[in-house]
């Protein structure tokens, strides 16, 4: 069986968003890297009781890793059905987390919200798995 045949068409895009969401997490990692030589927060420590900038940053980096696994679940099974879609909302959850963490990395965690967008694209692969999984029930 060929894989390109068992594969939407545009699974193609699909396969960008994750690469996206790859250089997404790589950058977050980095940026929580560079906080500890920044703030000298020592491995294993995950968390700072001086420097809350760095909590900031560690915790952008660490709630995209908590929802990193439900979305791929989720932006795949919309995926196999509706890869353009998936792929368009995938890509707005991605970027919602660029904004989100750099609303965070102000130190104000209020600013995080400025990547709440992200539901959108969220919400939508889910949406789109839920309507996957109807119709292989044959609901419609």
């Amino acid at each position: 069986m060929d894989i390109m045949t068992v594969l939407p068409s545009n699974f193609g895009y699909v396969i960008f968003t994750y690469l996206y969401s790859w250089i997404m997490l790589c950058y977050l990692g980095v940026k929580v890297g560079g906080a500890r030589k920044k703030y000298d927060v020592k491995y294993p420590t995950m968390y700072s009781d001086k420097e809350p900038v760095f909590n900031c940053i560690q915790r952008a980096h660490q709630n995209t890793l908590e929802v990193y696994p439900q979305w791929l679940v989720f932006q795949t099974i919309a995926a196999l059905a509706y890869p353009l879609s998936a792929s368009v909302l995938g890509a707005i959850w991605v970027t919602s987390r660029f904004s989100y963490a750099w609303g965070y990395y102000t130190g104000d965690p209020a600013k995080r919200m400025n990547g709440v967008y992200g539901y959108i694209g969220y919400f939508g692969v889910i949406i789109l798995s839920i309507s996957v999984a109807l119709q292989l029930l044959g609901f419609f």
